[in-house]
């Protein structure tokens, strides 16, 4: 079990409460597509992902963005349980989608520099710990199901 401080856990809960989903789920998704292009092939069905502009313009790309934040949502509202409430997701990314654990790590890298670059100066050294505590911690757990 993780141990969160009160400073983390309010911490945690101000940058997604802060955060448009609609607007940052979509832009580290897509930064993830564009940075690590071989994370691609998770997503045959999504049409036209064959350059930058492509995969920022595509509905499908946006739309999953914006589910993997609801996702990331659950997380912080179940903070003291964060394994049991990401074993399904764990089950189906391993066992039935195949994606390659490692790929959690690179779009939560990518979803840090979103919101780093959302919340400008008031991203301090203090906040980037609690946020990449929080993201390792659900990395951990979608990735537990390979163990």
């Amino acid at each position: 079990m993780v141990e969160w401080t009160d400073f983390e856990r309010a911490t945690i809960q101000d940058i997604f409460s802060k955060m448009d989903y609609e607007v940052v789920g979509p832009a580290a998704l897509s930064r993830c597509l564009i940075v690590y292009p071989w994370t691609q092939r998770y997503f045959g069905n999504f049409g036209n992902l064959y350059n930058a502009a492509a995969i920022m313009g595509n509905p499908m790309v946006a739309k999953h963005g914006t589910t993997i934040l609801h996702g990331l949502e659950r997380g912080v509202k179940n903070m003291d349980n964060i394994k049991e409430t990401y074993a399904e997701l764990s089950v189906l990314h391993s066992d039935k989608l195949h994606v390659d654990p490692d790929n959690f790590k690179l779009l939560s890298d990518c979803l840090t520099i979103v919101v780093a670059a959302q919340l400008g100066k008031a991203f301090t050294g203090e906040v980037q710990a609690a946020f990449q505590k929080f993201m390792a911690v659900v990395v951990s757990s979608l990735g537990r199901q390979y163990h």
